[in-house]
């Protein structure tokens, strides 16, 4: 756990020193800003306040998805590139602690990015109502969602030398997984239904946090994948330390 608590501080000052960090969450933000004052506030129909609600959930779990590939891809990738991966593998640290903390810095990052949006939907109380039950429901499923992207992330990173290839690889990953829904509806049962309920999008997070609805089982699929691309990215560097 030290060696974890180590590599997490590094990490955290590493996105609090770099530009990189600051980009990312201020086009996070400037994008989510602008589609919710165009779709929210910036309609001439008036709409319930838990339609703009969901509303504002669907296009920021998008958001969301493609700042979390953005903060992943350097975790690894960037290590190998300048070469201090190197001093990392030859140190008294195992592959599964690098994995660990590396993720958890990305994922508290991306945590802080997505409550900074919070003030967004409050903004609906201003000619509306809200359910506060809704508002932290849909949270949950933007930082499970978040965390999800992620670990797809950190494979892609494990897997890739350069960081516009790891890119490619957790964005074509992402848009695999969120297809599988469509996908399936070309499918008969019962393949129809287990494919469907592989992917990323559409029945955990629309059907259910989107719309204010929390089950135990979209959660539980979320934490199945998270650690599912964690132990990806740890057999890999495992497999990549031994060549």
């Amino acid at each position: 756990m030290r060696a974890v608590s180590i590599i997490f501080r590094r990490e955290m000052v590493a996105y609090l020193r770099s530009p990189v960090g600051y980009i990312v969450a201020a086009l996070f933000l400037l994008v989510d800003g602008i589609l919710f004052q165009a779709e929210a506030l910036g309609g001439t129909t008036q709409r319930l306040s838990a339609d703009v609600l969901s509303g504002f959930f669907m296009y920021t779990s998008g958001i969301t998805i493609v700042a979390a590939i953005a903060l992943s891809i350097r975790l690894i990738a960037e290590e190998r590139q300048t070469g201090t991966l190197v001093l990392l593998n030859t140190s008294p640290v195992r592959d599964v602690e690098i994995v660990i903390a590396k993720f958890l810095s990305a994922f508290v990052f991306l945590c802080g990015m997505i409550l900074l949006s919070v003030y967004m939907p409050l903004l609906i109380l201003v000619n509306g109502k809200i359910s506060f039950a809704h508002l932290a429901i849909g949270y949950l499923g933007l930082v499970l969602l978040g965390g999800a992207s992620l670990a797809i992330g950190m494979f892609s990173t494990a897997i890739a030398r350069q960081q516009l290839i790891a890119a490619a690889v957790g964005a074509t990953t992402a848009g695999v997984m969120y297809l599988l829904h469509p996908l399936a509806t070309k499918l008969a049962p019962p393949l129809k239904n287990i494919v469907s309920n592989l992917g990323l999008w559409h029945i955990h997070y629309r059907d259910g946090f989107l719309r204010g609805i929390w089950n135990l089982s979209d959660t539980v699929y979320y934490l199945a994948v998270i650690y599912f691309f964690l132990l990806l990215a740890t057999k890999i560097l495992e497999a990549k330390r031994w060549r």
